[in-house]
């Protein structure tokens, strides 16, 4: 049997409300027509088009509701992944509300795995910052952040809030020669969970990294994402290494 003429029709389908989003006539927030409205508009059978609003809801471009119908997802912020950005500067530049919760500021003994990501001795004393970044109130990002005192001596003199956040402030006192990211997804910890205001069995972005200055580790911070709130993501030439990979 020739499986290519319905899966032309879903993507049809799925194409027709891409058109519908990118055009603005269906904005985020609104109801869209209802299934049976869709199929007799389109000419497609209902299995075809509940199997496009059912990718384009896995997508995160629709969200189903039983027993109330089909509404388009409001759009989830992006922040970079191959730059070091603040996020208080992200979320001002969509026009939004920022504030910071700092749940902890203190110094400490380096742990096993904290003292190998700063490549310093365990036990070692090292700074370490807690806290949970806004945007219009609603929690997007846990920062977990480790600083090298031998590098930024004053960190934990700082005021960091609303006002002053610690990404800033490292990169205006030190400027980094290298950098690594690793991403990776899973479940928030029962603790990372609370701080972040969701339910434990939410997926979860998880973004490590730590940067260098003259070979020595700065920070080494893990910034936790709720899967349902943010995103990950860059655009950037392709040079002609990429191209051949």
């Amino acid at each position: 049997m020739d499986k290519t003429v319905p899966q032309a029709l879903y993507r049809q389908a799925k194409d027709f409300v891409h058109g519908k989003l990118a055009s603005g006539e269906w904005k985020p927030g609104d109801l869209i027509p209802s299934e049976n409205r869709l199929v007799l508009e389109l000419g497609m059978s209902r299995m075809t088009v509940n199997r496009a609003l059912r990718e384009l809801s896995e997508e995160g471009r629709l969200v189903r509701v039983s027993g109330v119908g089909t509404f388009v997802a409001k759009a989830k912020p992006q922040s970079n992944l191959l730059q070091i950005t603040n996020i208080a500067d992200e979320i001002l530049a969509r026009g939004h509300r920022y504030r910071c919760q700092v749940l902890h500021l203190a110094r400490e003994a380096a742990s096993m795995s904290i003292a190998a990501a700063l490549s310093l001795p365990t036990g070692a004393s090292v700074f370490h910052l807690l806290c949970v970044h806004y945007e219009e109130d609603v929690a997007v990002q846990l920062e977990d952040r480790y600083v090298n005192p031998q590098t930024a001596p004053d960190f934990l003199h700082q005021p960091f809030g609303d006002q002053v956040q610690s990404a800033r402030y490292l990169l205006q006192i030190i400027e980094p020669d290298e950098m690594e990211h690793i991403v990776e997804a899973g479940h928030p910890s029962a603790d990372e969970a609370r701080h972040l205001q969701i339910d434990a069995s939410e997926p979860c972005l998880v973004l490590m990294r730590r940067t260098w200055h003259k070979d020595r580790v700065v920070t080494f911070v893990r910034l936790v994402h709720p899967s349902s709130r943010y995103r990950l993501g860059s655009r950037l030439p392709v040079t002609g290494a990429w191209r051949n990979a």
